[in-house]
């Protein structure tokens, strides 16, 4: 995997072309090495959480409690919920005053307390540890927790993630290894996106033999306190915290929006559009979509001056005008 030392002259403009137009993961190391949360995480596990609890809106939140049995290991199991663990409503003082008492005490359950926006639980922290290439406006996510190790899953955002305490183990997959990973149910998973169930297995697995075609493909990064992962959405990832008390922060944005549409939205709804028609039909629609959306010959009208492209010029000159189309058609008109 490539990486790259952060750098102060890494600036918007470089981070797009050098790292993000690229769409693979790369490393920054030293990211947050100047970061107050970093060098009080470096201090101690004391300094860390009085730094953290010096933000403290009061605001609670939801946590996973692992039993001892799972060793941080977050994946479907046989509880009410489908699940291997229970979920909490805690406040940020308790969920770190269990997370040191966990950390002490391997027999007592363990905790995590994931995506949590700073900018309610935390406000001000985001403006005391910035990222100097990434707008204002995206905003920062923390994540607490005990060892653990989260199920392989995609985001549909471009992600970085900083470690700030602990070490961070990353098992990536590239997209187009999908069908090989095993993906469980869309809307019924831990936290909001499909995981894989064979990401995790260490040995040749009879019910995923698919899975072996994907495990040569996997990219590993190691990240120390104060370094980050750039993760382009869709890109898969499993996320291991080996330390007693981990801290990770991570931003969540689409670098290469036009406007307010997502493309996992469209997916969705070509979905329940194209699915499950007849495979003739569908495979019509697949050149449709290579043609007009994909595009790997080119424009669609490359063979007609560009002054007689209409809808399909620039798209900024005409994503308000497609999009009127589009929901003329949803509404039935």
């Amino acid at each position: 995997m490539r990486e790259i030392s952060a750098e102060p002259g890494l600036d918007p403009e470089s981070f797009q072309r050098e790292v993000a137009e690229n769409c693979a993961p790369v490393i920054l190391r030293g990211l947050g090495q100047d970061w107050p949360l970093v060098a009080a995480a470096r201090t101690s596990r004391d300094a860390l959480f009085a730094y953290l609890q010096r933000f403290d809106s009061g605001q609670t939140a939801q946590a996973f409690i692992g039993p001892p049995a799972i060793a941080g290991r977050y994946h479907y199991g046989t509880g009410p919920d489908g699940f291997n663990f229970a979920r909490e409503t805690l406040s940020l003082s308790e969920t770190l005053r269990r997370i040191a008492a966990a950390g002490d005490r391997p027999e007592l359950p363990s905790i995590y307390m994931g995506s949590l926006p700073t900018d309610v639980h935390l406000p001000g922290f985001g403006d005391e540890n910035r990222v100097a290439f990434l707008p204002p406006a995206i905003r920062p996510r923390i994540w607490i927790g005990n060892a653990s190790r989260v199920a392989c899953h995609y985001d549909t955002y471009d992600n970085l993630a900083l470690v700030a305490a602990g070490r961070r183990r990353f098992t990536l997959y590239p997209p187009d290894a999908i069908g090989d990973l095993y993906v469980g149910p869309i809307d019924h998973n831990m936290a909001g996106q499909p995981v894989s169930l064979a990401a995790d297995l260490t040995e040749a697995d009879p019910h995923f033999p698919r899975f072996e075609a994907a495990r040569p493909r996997a990219l590993h990064a190691e990240l120390e306190i104060g370094d980050a992962l750039y993760i382009p959405k869709l890109w898969w990832h499993q996320v291991e915290a080996t330390g007693p008390a981990n801290v990770l922060v991570n931003y969540w944005w689409d670098g290469f929006s036009t406007g307010p549409d997502a493309p996992y939205a469209t997916m969705m709804l070509a979905m329940i559009a194209i699915a499950e028609r007849p495979a003739a039909e569908r495979a019509a629609w697949r050149a449709f979509f290579d043609h007009y959306v994909f595009r790997p010959d080119g424009h669609p009208l490359a063979h007609l001056p560009e002054e007689r492209h209409g809808i399909l010029g620039p798209l900024r000159n005409h994503y308000g005008r497609i999009r009127a189309m589009v929901m003329q058609v949803l509404r039935g008109g």
